[in-house]
């Protein structure tokens, strides 16, 4: 059952169980093999690949498809490679196998949160070219590190590049949740992280000399942070390591023209529910620098189990993903003449 590319299985699922076998789990991503994957499937699909070192041993793929209007701006489908570090003695099945049991659920670390996304794109892509479809504006295909640590060392310093400036991204897809309804959920907004990093200091020595004014004496954390500084005494200290005040919005009414192209793309057999999102994602780093940006993953009927243990996908649920942006591209990238590009 666990074999790659077993007789009568879509090449889509095939690639797609390939990609989870990259063992890009923090904190030791293996980027490289990342890399190497999307250069070749750039290769196949005839679409401009560059490569953006952001910081030491973190690059960003663009992949390009070229639209017939360079005067526009482009639509960018956004997604991470890494994923979060797994306890294989919880998972049924190895998490980097890609297991795929008799009932065509697909077992992987990153199954739903996002490689399953990564590869919709590019399938969506691959069908859209084979069918002979050209629209007016570019479509970038970007794959950034480290997402799932906060994006510093990705898209927090891509966006800051020249190379995405060069882009010219007008709007972007990036990743959402599964929906256990028969619903699929789309994210405008989310939450406003603040990590805050506490240094405490106080008397050394060993525990068993119940030592009076400790370090950790001090760090029994309490609601106010201020507060807490304040009452803990002296060299106590804090500094947010990441601090977000005013979350940007995408817009969600048809006035809004990419809002409209998307919404209107599903409305024929899907169920849109617009949320905030309940954490945070790399699209807070392209909304704050101007391009509105909508989470998506196309899973419904499909429990939330991204971080967790026997993260998996049906492989239904998987290619209904491509079907779906295989109609969502065409009109993303087909919006007309905007009153800022005229």
């Amino acid at each position: 059952m666990a074999s790659e590319g077993r007789e009568g299985e879509h090449p889509s699922v095939t690639l797609f169980r390939q990609y989870l076998r990259i063992r890009t789990l923090q904190p030791e991503p293996d980027y490289g093999a990342a890399v190497a994957f999307f250069e070749e499937r750039a290769l196949q699909l005839g679409l401009g690949c560059q490569k953006v070192e952001v910081a030491p041993g973190r690059v960003v793929t663009v992949l390009t498809w070229p639209g017939t209007n360079p005067k526009l701006s482009s639509v960018l489908l956004n997604s991470h490679t890494d994923v979060v570090p797994v306890f294989q003695e919880y998972w049924s099945h190895d998490p980097f196998e890609a297991f795929k049991d008799a009932d065509g659920y697909i077992y992987g670390r990153g199954a739903q949160d996002m490689k399953c996304v990564s590869i919709q794109y590019l399938e969506a892509v691959r069908r859209l070219k084979a069918e002979g479809h050209h629209f007016p504006r570019t479509i970038h295909l970007t794959f950034v590190p480290d997402e799932e640590i906060g994006g510093h060392q990705g898209m927090e310093l891509f966006v800051k590049r020249p190379e995405f400036q060069a882009l010219r991204a007008g709007f972007a897809l990036d990743e959402g949740l599964a929906n256990p309804t028969d619903a699929f959920t789309v994210f405008y907004s989310e939450r406003s992280p603040w990590w805050v990093r506490v240094t405490s200091t106080g008397k050394p020595g060993h525990g068993s000399r119940f030592i009076e004014d400790t370090a950790a004496e001090k760090l029994a954390f309490e609601g106010q942070l201020q507060d807490w500084c304040q009452a803990a005494g002296e060299g106590v200290t804090f500094e947010f390591a990441q601090k977000w005040t005013e979350p940007q919005v995408t817009p969600t009414d048809d006035s809004d023209p990419w809002w409209a192209a998307f919404s209107r793309a599903c409305k024929d057999n899907l169920t849109l529910e617009p949320e905030i999102f309940p954490a945070a994602t790399d699209s807070r780093y392209l909304r704050a620098v101007g391009v509105p940006a909508l989470g998506f993953s196309p899973m419904n009927r499909t429990p939330i189990l991204l971080h967790d243990h026997d993260e998996r996908l049906h492989e239904a649920v998987f290619l209904r993903g491509v079907d779906i942006y295989t109609r969502l591209l065409p009109a993303l990238a087909s919006v007309p003449v905007l009153p800022s590009e005229s």
